[in-house]
């Protein structure tokens, strides 16, 4: 059991830790408050769970129709850019003295989750775990828990990080990583439609 909680512990920090999108918007907003941070994290999580469900149930062979993946994939496209938009026009807001009185949770929950659910790559991870798991005739149980303990201390733990050193920011540089930030989503959602339309 143990070595089934730590070889899904491995796995999740595969899934967390590399850069892309969602990783991209944490620190981004990691700069400004840490709790939409989470919520991001915290919402791609939702997204994983969801799609860990339909697995166990049986009612994911909805997701091997072409169509319903197209969708997916131009929407998730769509969506990033429009972050990519949100988080570049954004690029002059300043992040010292600054109070956030509300800040969007739930929003940014729904960002996560929405990005996570229209990610064709989330299918094919979920499908891989599940073979892997099958494969290694490892604990279920014990693997998704490994798993989720790795995504969850990582969504928690790296925003923190980020937003109790960013006094060690000028604004200057905050400015050029949210450009950086806006033109890596964009580079995830060309790319993305760059392989559906070219079947790469």
């Amino acid at each position: 059991m143990i070595a089934s909680f730590f070889e899904g512990f491995l796995l999740g920090l595969g899934a967390a830790v590399p850069l892309g999108p969602i990783n991209v918007l944490i620190m981004s907003n990691a700069l400004r408050h840490y709790g939409t941070a989470v919520a991001l994290g915290a919402g791609a999580m939702s997204a994983d769970i969801t799609y860990l469900l339909l697995i166990l149930l049986g009612l994911f062979h909805f997701m091997e129709d072409p169509t319903i993946r197209l969708v997916m994939a131009l929407g998730g496209s769509a969506f990033l850019l429009y972050l990519a938009w949100l988080i570049f026009r954004g690029r002059h807001e300043p992040i010292h003295l600054q109070k956030i009185d509300k800040a969007p949770i739930f929003g940014n929950w729904f960002k996560g989750f929405t990005l996570t659910l229209l990610n064709p790559y989330t299918v094919i991870f979920w499908l891989s775990v599940s073979a892997y798991i099958a494969t290694k005739k490892l604990d279920p149980f014990m693997t998704v828990l490994g798993l989720f303990t790795a995504i969850l201390g990582w969504i928690t733990l790296m925003p923190l990080l980020i937003h109790k050193t960013k006094h060690l920011f000028s604004q200057r540089v905050v400015t050029l990583f949210s450009v950086a930030s806006a033109s890596i989503l964009a580079f995830f959602a060309l790319g993305m439609l760059w392989k559906i339309f070219t079947g790469a």
